[in-house]
């Protein structure tokens, strides 16, 4: 939780302290570092420039995944490691991490065809310690997905993995650090090093809500900020090492695109895998896969080229729903901190591993994917424990979070709870608690808790981020913020003149970002 006068707290605590661990970074890997850490009693802060999870860690498919593409690949370590990180997060997590089935269609002339497809998917199984797969006849998989196109289907197959929302896991991890005494800010950009004896002993920082600046000084300074890690290493000569690649889906409305189970396709152009997925009453359908040459600066958008590709594997999978862009709620990007390989390599032919880097002592964490955010985690802290001459993970096996919430059952409710963690228990009933907004699942009592307790500073923080409202309705939500404008006001202490500005300021972004294209 973020309680009120956390922002003052936290620079007061940078004044007066050599902390063991800085993290520069408030995406899944950074907060994955300081839960990781703080549990095994470290002194830990963690600065993101932005909001937490503003980056690579809200735009993913909001897939927890073993990755079938791993083993086509032949890579079994990763695929192994991350079938079981899933299983972990699925047991830890209920209610924000769910088991979610996929449908594999075959078609006449697919490659691999039904035989190979059989043997990964029992593979795949045996690596989760249950069988979760099993092949369809083609009636049967038509009658699981009545709107799929059957020209050419010879069957497919069923198999299980995760669906999440990837802003919410990120900030339930964040949650739990704070809890084992780390501390987290948003809105702090880390300027630059501070070198002693050609070694990185803190970082320079900048608070952009107050606009203070103060030095955070530590033993181990670990570089979490995925695509913009490069300019960081810059200031302690680190050569670039990235290849940006973006990937974007669309937000489509159930009764646009109605699938009750998730499905996995292979685009009909190229073969590159898509999914469409069952997202908290809507369908998210993606991913693609292109270099990223945009500035890091600027938030990333689907093309008008991705948007045609995306729409023609739609139309050509679901032919009778004759969708288009418009159809669709809302768009969005984002760009993967992949580390460059072989020269002339695709981008699809890109590993997702992740890399660790020390340059005059900074410690680097680059690629690395949602699901193993644990793993990635306890390799960086390794590193730290080089560094710091200690142990620097409490137990590997521990589980992901140890606030738990008895008694919580996979329904809305559940999933709320899960979402938010101990504050949303704490936070006092208000009429019109469980008032929703618009036709999402999401309550006012959510929104309370966050302008509460989640250290939310500006409206897209609200409606991008700690609730996905914003692509889950038309237009951003707009026809939801007068009833959200006395929520804001009263919690966050906006007047009139303030309110108008953080309207318009978010209905700007989302118009210029999310709006399909």
């Amino acid at each position: 939780m973020w309680a009120e006068g956390w922002r003052e707290d936290f620079a007061e605590a940078a004044a007066d302290r050599c902390f063991d661990l800085v993290i520069v970074g408030g995406g899944i890997t950074g907060a994955g570092v300081a839960l990781e850490a703080a549990r095994a009693g470290l002194s830990v802060a963690l600065v993101e420039q932005n909001d937490f999870a503003s980056g690579t860690s809200s735009w993913s498919s909001k897939l927890v995944h073993g990755g079938l593409r791993y083993l086509a690949a032949g890579d079994w370590r990763l695929t192994r490691e991350s079938v079981r990180e899933r299983q972990r997060l699925m047991r830890d997590l209920p209610g924000l991490v769910d088991p979610l089935d996929f449908l594999l269609p075959v078609y006449a002339h697919d490659r691999p065809g039904r035989i190979k497809l059989g043997a990964g998917l029992a593979a795949y199984d045996l690596m989760a310690g249950k069988r979760y797969s099993r092949y369809l006849r083609p009636d049967d998989l038509a009658w699981r997905m009545p709107d799929l196109n059957r020209e050419a289907l010879t069957g497919g197959f069923v198999y299980r993995d995760a669906v999440t929302d990837d802003v919410r896991l990120t900030l339930r991890v964040l949650i739990e650090a704070r809890a084992h005494g780390a501390a987290a800010a948003n809105y702090v950009r880390a300027e630059a090093p501070i070198l002693e004896n050609d070694r990185v002993v803190g970082i320079r920082a900048a608070d952009r809500i107050t606009g203070d600046t103060f030095a955070l000084r530590a033993r181990a300074v670990v570089n979490a900020t995925g695509p913009w890690s490069d300019a960081l290493r810059a200031q302690v000569d680190g050569a670039p090492q990235l290849r940006p690649l973006r990937g974007s889906h669309f937000v489509f409305p159930f009764h646009a695109l109605p699938v009750a189970q998730a499905v996995t396709l292979f685009h009909p152009d190229d073969r590159r895998p898509l999914f469409a997925v069952p997202w908290q009453g809507a369908t998210v359908f993606g991913t693609t896969d292109l270099d990223h040459d945009a500035p890091m600066d600027a938030p990333p958008v689907m093309s008008a080229a991705e948007s045609a590709y995306l729409i023609a594997a739609a139309r050509h999978y679901f032919p009778d729903r004759e969708l288009a862009a418009t159809d669709a709620l809302s768009a969005f990007a984002g760009v993967r901190p992949v580390v460059a390989g072989q020269p002339g390599a695709s981008a699809s032919e890109e590993s997702r591993e992740s890399a660790i880097d020390v340059e005059r002592g900074l410690i680097t964490v680059t690629g690395g994917k949602l699901t193993t955010f644990r793993v990635t985690a306890h390799d960086v802290l390794a590193r730290v424990g080089e560094a710091l001459g200690r142990r620097a993970v409490a137990d590997p096996a521990s589980p992901i979070v140890q606030q738990r919430l008895p008694g919580v059952a996979v329904d809305a409710a559940g999933r709320r709870a899960s979402r938010h963690g101990p504050a949303y228990a704490r936070l006092a009933a208000a009429p019109d608690d469980e008032a929703r907004v618009g036709v999402t699942d999401y309550c006012r009592r959510e929104l309370r808790c966050a302008l509460a307790f989640e250290a939310v500073e500006h409206l897209d923080d609200l409606m991008l981020r700690r609730t996905r409202v914003g692509l889950l309705l038309p237009d951003g939500g707009a026809a939801e913020l007068a009833t959200i404008e006395p929520l804001c006001r009263a919690a966050l202490g906006w007047d009139a003149a303030r309110w108008a500005e953080e309207r318009e300021r978010y209905l700007a972004h989302w118009r210029a970002v999310h709006a399909p294209v």
